[in-house]
C-alpha cells in the first residue's frame, strides 16, 4: 500500500488515489455497499466500499468490522458536502488490523459520570476531540504571545515551603520529614525572577485543596502566569486585555469549525475586543444592588422552570419509546438520551434551588465581601465583553498586593470575568514594593516572616513596582469552547473524590 495521507490533507487530494489508517468511528453496513466514518486522529471522513469483483476478498470482512476496530485502506478521493468531513474516500483496497469488539463508548448517549470514568477511551469520541484541539491551541498561543513578546520562561517549582495564596487550600506532602506543598502559584518565585530578566512567565500545574464540587473548580489545573517589572496595575491590565484577545483571535482563526461542532455562537466570540469593561469594587457592589441584577435572576428562574417542564415531557416520550416493541438500536438510543436529560433536569433543577439564595446575596451584599462565584456571574452576564474588576478591599485579597496609596482600604488587583456568565478567567495585581507595607501585611496575616525572608530581600535590594497576573487554561478553554464544565477541558480532570482514570 501506499505511505498513508491523513484525512487533514484530503483537499489537497481530490481525485487522487491515497492509503488512510485509522479507527471506525461508525459504520453502516449493507448487502452491495458499506458506508464507513473513518477517523484517523486528524480528522473525520466518509469511506464507501462497494462490493465488486475488486472488493470481494475483503467486502465481508470489513461489513463485519465494529466501532473502533483498527484498519487501513486505499481508495480515490472525491469532495462531497454531505459527507462527514466534506470528502469521502471510494475504497479499492483494504487490511484490518485489529477487530475490536464491544466497545463500551457507542454512538448512543451517556451519562457524564459513565464517560469520565472511560475518559481514556471517551478522547475518540468527537466531542473531546474538538475540546483537547483546542486546548492545544490555546496553550501553544500562550508560549506564542509570551516568547514573541520578549518575556523569558522560568520554571517555578511544584514543592513549595509556604503558602502563596490561601493556606487553608494547601496540598500537604512529607518531603522527606519536612512538611511542603504543592504549589498554588509560581507568582512568588516569578516575582524574583522579574528582577533578573524584567519581563518572565512561567507555565505548568497548579494545585488548590478546595473542598468545592462546582464547575469552575478542579484541584489540579494548569496556570499561566507572567511577571513584569517596572508595571503598574494599568500596565498589567493592558498585557491581560491583548493577551486573551491573542487567544481568542487564534481559535477563531484555526478552529471555527471545531467550535460550530460544539454548537457555539462564534459571534460572542467574534466580539471580544478591545477595550473591555472596567469596574471599580464599589460599582460592582452597586451594580449587585441594582434591579438589573435582580431581573437577570427572576428571569432565569422562569426560563429554568419552563426548561425543565420541556425535559420532564421530553423524557416521558422516550421513556415510552424504550417500553415499546421498536428496533432494539432505537430503544438503546431513547435510554442513553433519557439519561443525559435526567442529568441535565437535575442540574438545572440545583440552579432553580440556588437562584433565590443568589438574589438574596447580590441583595445584601456587603462592601468588604470578595465577590463569590454567583456574583461574579451575575456581573459577567449583564456585558457582552470581558470586564475588569478592580480595586477590592484589602482585607479579602492576598497579603503581597499593593496597598492603593490614596485609598488603604482596597489594593491594586484585578479579576477579569469572561462574559456569558463564565466568571473569572484572570487573577492579578500590583505586588507591594515597599518592604515596610509588605512586612506589616505578612505580620497582620500571621504568616511565619522566617519563611518569608527571601521574597522580603526583594524589596531590600533594588525594589521597583511590578505586576503580574494568572490565566487558568482550564476556564479560558470552558468559555472559549462554550462547555459548561471545565472538567471537560483537561485530559484528565482531579475533583474532589475523583481521580481515575
Amino acid at each position: 500500500m501506499k505511505q498513508p495521507t491523513s484525512i487533514s490533507e484530503l483537499k489537497n487530494h481530490v481525485g487522487r488515489e491515497v492509503t488512510l489508517s485509522g479507527w471506525i468511528h461508525h459504520s453502516r453496513p449493507g448487502g452491495k455497499i458499506c458506508f464507513i466514518v473513518l477517523r484517523d486522529g486528524t480528522g473525520f471522513c466518509q469511506l464507501v466500499v462497494e462490493k465488486n469483483e475488486q472488493t470481494a476478498s475483503f467486502y465481508d470482512d470489513i461489513k463485519r468490522l465494529s466501532q473502533e476496530s483498527s484498519l487501513e485502506v486505499t481508495g480515490t478521493v472525491h469532495a462531497d458536502e454531505r459527507a462527514t468531513g466534506g470528502f469521502e474516500v471510494r475504497v479499492t483496497h483494504a487490511n484490518v488490523i485489529h477487530a475490536a469488539r464491544d466497545y463500551p463508548i457507542t454512538p448512543k448517549s451517556h451519562g457524564i459520570d459513565f464517560l469520565m470514568r472511560h475518559r481514556h477511551l471517551w478522547f475518540r469520541s468527537q466531542r473531546p476531540w474538538n475540546v483537547l484541539r483546542i486546548r492545544a491551541t490555546v496553550v501553544d498561543q500562550i508560549r506564542r504571545f509570551f516568547n514573541d513578546n520578549g518575556y523569558v520562561l522560568i520554571d517555578t517549582p511544584i514543592f513549595a515551603p509556604a503558602a502563596g495564596e490561601g493556606a487553608q487550600t494547601l496540598f500537604k506532602v512529607d518531603y522527606f520529614g519536612d512538611p511542603v506543598y504543592l504549589a498554588q502559584t509560581g507568582q512568588l518565585y516569578l516575582e524574583a525572577a522579574c528582577m533578573a530578566h524584567r519581563k518572565v512567565y512561567c507555565f505548568g500545574p497548579t494545585f488548590r485543596a478546595e473542598k468545592s464540587k462546582t464547575r469552575r473548580h478542579l484541584t489540579e489545573f494548569w496556570m499561566v502566569e507572567p511577571e513584569i517589572a517596572f508595571a503598574s496595575l494599568d500596565d498589567v491590565i493592558a498585557v491581560a486585555e491583548d493577551f486573551v484577545c491573542s487567544l481568542v483571535e487564534r481559535v477563531l482563526r484555526d478552529h471555527s469549525d471545531e467550535l460550530t461542532a460544539l454548537g457555539r455562537d462564534l459571534s460572542e466570540l467574534e466580539a471580544i475586543k478591545k477595550p473591555f469593561y472596567r469596574l471599580r469594587y464599589d460599582q460592582c457592589v452597586e451594580l449587585l444592588h441594582s434591579s438589573k441584577a435582580r431581573e437577570l435572576l427572576e428571569n432565569d428562574l422562569v426560563a429554568k422552570q419552563a426548561r425543565i417542564s420541556e425535559l420532564g415531557a421530553k423524557i416521558d416520550e422516550l421513556d415510552t419509546l424504550v417500553k415499546s416493541d421498536a428496533a432494539q438500536w432505537k430503544k438503546d438510543k431513547a435510554a442513553g438520551e433519557v439519561i443525559e436529560l435526567r442529568e441535565d433536569r437535575v442540574e438545572l433543577q440545583e440552579q432553580m434551588g440556588n437562584i433565590p439564595h443568589h438574589i438574596e446575596l447580590a441583595k445584601n451584599f456587603e462592601w468588604g465581601g470578595d465577590l463569590g462565584g454567583s456574583d461574579e456571574t451575575i456581573i459577567s452576564r449583564l456585558h457582552d465583553r470581558p470586564v475588569f474588576c478592580t480595586h477590592y478591599p484589602k482585607g479579602v485579597k492576598a497579603f503581597y498586593m499593593r496597598e492603593c496609596r490614596d485609598d488603604a482600604r482596597v489594593v491594586e488587583n484585578f479579576d477579569l470575568l469572561a462574559p456569558q456568565g463564565v466568571g473569572e478567567i484572570i487573577g492579578g495585581s500590583a505586588r507591594e514594593e515597599d518592604y515596610d507595607r509588605l512586612l506589616a501585611r505578612i505580620e497582620h496575616e500571621h504568616l511565619p516572616q522566617a519563611d518569608y525572608e527571601w521574597y522580603l530581600d526583594l524589596r531590600r535590594f533594588g525594589s521597583v513596582p511590578h505586576g503580574g497576573f494568572g490565566l487558568g487554561v482550564e476556564r479560558t478553554v470552558a468559555w472559549i469552547c462554550g462547555v459548561k464544565h471545565i472538567r471537560e477541558t483537561i485530559p484528565y480532570p482531579r475533583m474532589m473524590g475523583k481521580f481515575y482514570p
